[in-house]
């Protein structure tokens, strides 16, 4: 048992170390393009190009299932964008609260048959479209609940525009988002497939007319975590990763595709979540497959505001179902990549680390505690030498995330008073001490879930966007 014990035990520091190190190239990859980003943005002409005639149209799917409280903010923000020629279409899911309804009344929309609707992908029934003339890039379709998935493959459906965008209905857009990511597409429209929009934490922030008025930090715990825990994920990890086309992830909250390839893909997978992850692995091993020039990239400066969860309840059921879409995914699109030469970058590094350091995290972190209880009951813990392990594990952790705080004051500035900073600093020491462990529990616990065939959306409830308004009001 001891040198069982002892061999974990090596096996455990390699472990660290190579994760620790993967992160540092990641993170360093991002510093090396954040200063090309901020040359971009410096010297771009982003109010020229929202006249553009070059600019291509974009089809904006909303997929709604019980967001009457959030819907409206959500569609006026996308009404209210900078860009010459788009098309929101909300897709309501068979939603149980008055989404349709708040939707209608809002914008008087009337009935029409399904008729217009294409049968390119299949979904389920369509029950009608809704439009008003006098918002004439404004459609709603109504249909029977399938999931988000397949409330995006109804919105391709309907779609007239060669690009899409994924959008949820608990975010907002800032006005400039869509014409910054148009701008990498016309860079490139023969490679682009797949551009990822950075996501922000509104939890906090002054909304109004749907738009992002004043930026504040959350006021509660767990939106606070989740702030610098995006920052770290967006900033540090997704710059890096995009730099090297090993992208594994487009958010759902917002990103842009190539509508063409996405058909040819199959669409949205739907039955689980984790569709945003899916739709990007499909991706890259469609253009891999068939040896076809293709970039999939990360646009920081294009910026979504989300509503992040603000209980542990709520939270440890978005995790869990995280959890359970990332397992699906290694399980049914992973592996046929995994380690493979063909794949290249996929093949040999984003999906060898997705397996190794996210998905079998909780099982190393679990037997990483059973072995500390095995050394402490055979007397070969040397307390000294692990307290110090584990001391330089924390301090390097929270030097990558300062290092995301560092890009995101250089290029950014988001938050205007600097005492903001120094509560973020705070929030990243304090992760490591519960949070990071609840994590990984709750990716456990999702693991559970996906064994047991559990595909339910779990736990989501939604606030007003001027709740804190609302409450000083009351």
């Amino acid at each position: 048992m001891r040198d069982v014990l002892l061999a974990y035990g090596i096996f455990a520091m390699y472990y660290v170390l190579t994760i620790n190190t993967i992160y540092l190239g990641i993170i360093l990859f991002s510093m090396k393009k954040i200063f090309k980003i901020m040359k971009e943005s410096f010297y771009s002409k982003y109010d020229t190009l929202s006249g553009s005639k070059h600019v291509p149209p974009i089809s904006i799917l909303v997929p709604a299932y019980n967001e009457e409280l959030t819907i409206k903010e959500n569609v006026r923000s996308l009404l209210a964008l900078h860009y010459p020629k788009y098309e929101v279409i909300v897709v309501n899911d068979g939603s149980g609260d008055k989404t349709l309804d708040v939707m209608i009344d809002e914008f008087e929309l009337t009935y029409h048959p399904p008729t217009m609707i294409q049968n390119t992908i299949a979904t389920e029934k369509v029950r009608g479209v809704y439009y008003n003339p006098e918002f004439p890039n404004l459609y709603l379709v109504d249909k029977e609940n399938g999931g988000k998935a397949d409330s995006l493959n109804a919105g391709i459906n309907l779609s007239h525009y060669p690009l899409i965008s994924s959008i949820d209905a608990d975010s907002l857009l800032e006005k400039d988002a869509l014409i910054r990511i148009a701008r990498k597409y016309m860079e490139n429209p023969d490679e682009y497939v797949a551009i990822g929009g950075n996501v922000r934490i509104a939890n906090g922030c002054r909304i109004k007319n749907g738009m992002v008025e004043k930026v504040n930090l959350p006021k509660k715990m767990w939106p606070m975590f989740q702030t610098v825990e995006y920052l770290k994920a967006f900033l540090g990890g997704r710059i890096g990763w995009s730099e090297i086309n090993g992208l594994i992830i487009v958010s759902g909250a917002f990103g842009v595709f190539k509508k063409d390839y996405v058909v040819k893909v199959g669409g949205y997978r739907g039955g689980y979540p984790g569709e945003d992850m899916n739709i990007i692995l499909k991706l890259h091993r469609y253009m891999l497959d068939n040896k076809l020039p293709y970039k999939i990239d990360f646009c920081p400066d294009a910026v979504c505001w989300t509503q992040a969860p603000d209980s542990y309840k709520i939270l440890s059921s978005q995790r869990k179902r995280w959890g359970r879409g990332n397992l699906k995914n290694m399980i049914e699109e992973g592996r046929f990549m995994f380690m493979r030469p063909k794949y290249k970058v996929m093949g040999w590094l984003t999906i060898p680390y997705n397996i190794i350091f996210e998905t079998l995290s909780p099982y190393f972190r679990i037997t990483g505690l059973l072995a500390l209880i095995g050394y402490s009951l055979l007397d070969m813990s040397g307390w000294t030498i692990m307290a110090v392990f584990m001391t330089i594990n924390v301090l390097f952790g929270t030097l990558l995330g300062l290092g995301s705080l560092l890009l995101e004051e250089m290029a950014f500035q988001r938050y205007p008073k600097f005492r903001q900073y120094f509560k973020m600093i705070g929030y990243t020491v304090l992760m490591f001490f519960g949070y990071r462990q609840l994590g990984i529990l709750w990716r456990f616990l999702g693991h559970i879930d996906f064994f047991k065939k559990n595909n339910s959306w779990g736990t989501m409830t939604r606030t007003s966007w001027n709740e804190d308004e609302e409450d000083q009001a009351a």
